[in-house]
């Protein structure tokens, strides 16, 4: 059974990796912990409160960070939508409520009480996670594993930092942080995220799968299809989160990686947030992220299908 702890921003295609690790049938997600991020914090906790109702989970969820920990937050990405979830319509009634635990302390604590049997899944910025670690430096050692979304290994990014990724580039000293504490992680970038898109034919034909979790799926996901088909529509249908979710439930996906030292530009004027990757070895410094370069996209197509036909 793989233990998940879960970090969001919550965030379309969050939700959708949140659904794919609710309906896997090998998991158990103790905690779902909260970031600003795609949107802020206040928005994210409810958008993980109704994926989670309508998944039918009861998941103790905690509100972290509202912003991030030296620059101003930057601004809501706007095709998840005013609310973060693509604008939902007919969301289902929650009562459920966050804990009164702060999100970091909450990872400090479950890591501390299962010592070596947690895998954390970071889906947002790493506020969270470098709060964490400030408090407690021994937290690296007691994670089983960290996987994160993003940052970019072609410098081909998606902010106004053109070099920088989204989650990156909204706390890039807290990505510092986290990524010269861990001595290794598994890395999924935004190119990635471009280079194993669905087809609009595969995306048409899971929107029309009439489930209650099939209809939130169309539902949340039509703004950011849209935007898409707008201006890329060779691009496919994205998965940023779902994809680091994947290969985190089902390691075998993975099908092409590479481990080298990562580390994050903190003042340059135009790639601030970039991950820098020392390809050629030339800093000496030992490898910390495996970077995932290839996937078994159609063992992930499988997955959604499976998780919306439940």
């Amino acid at each position: 059974m793989l233990r998940l702890v879960i970090d969001t921003d919550a965030g379309v295609d969050d939700a959708q990796a949140i659904m794919l690790a609710l309906a896997h049938p090998d998991v158990q997600v103790e905690a779902i912990t909260t970031v600003t991020g795609n949107t802020h914090v206040d928005n994210v906790v409810p958008n993980v409160f109704t994926t989670l109702a309508v998944m039918d989970k009861q998941v103790p969820v905690f509100r972290g960070a509202e912003r991030p920990l030296i620059a101003p937050w930057g601004a809501e990405a706007d095709f998840h939508g005013s609310d973060g979830l693509g604008d939902v319509p007919n969301r289902p009634s929650v009562t459920q409520k966050p804990e009164s635990e702060h999100g970091a302390l909450a990872l400090i604590r479950l890591a501390n009480t299962y010592p070596g049997e947690l895998t954390l899944v970071t889906l947002g910025p790493l506020t969270n996670v470098a709060l964490a670690l400030r408090l407690d430096p021994t937290l690296p050692s007691k994670i089983k594993q960290l996987v994160w979304m993003g940052g970019t290994i072609r410098a081909q990014g998606n902010t106004a930092m053109v070099t920088a990724e989204w989650n990156i580039y909204c706390d890039p000293e807290a990505a510092y942080v986290v990524l010269d504490a861990f001595p290794m992680s598994t890395m999924l970038s935004w190119e990635t995220t471009l280079d194993f898109p669905f087809t609009w034919a595969q995306f048409d034909t899971l929107c029309q799968i009439d489930t209650r979790a099939g209809r939130f799926f169309r539902d949340i996901s039509q703004k950011t299809a849209v935007f898409l088909r707008q201006i890329r529509p060779d691009f496919g249908y994205l998965l940023p989160d779902p994809l680091a979710m994947a290969l985190t439930l089902e390691p075998d996906i993975v099908q092409a990686s590479q481990t080298h030292h990562v580390t994050v530009e903190l003042t340059g004027t135009a790639t601030r947030g970039q991950t820098v990757i020392d390809y050629m070895q030339l800093t000496q410094k030992p490898a910390n992220v495996r970077i995932v370069t290839g996937l078994a996209l159609e063992r992930v197509y499988a997955l959604f299908e499976r998780m919306l036909k439940a």
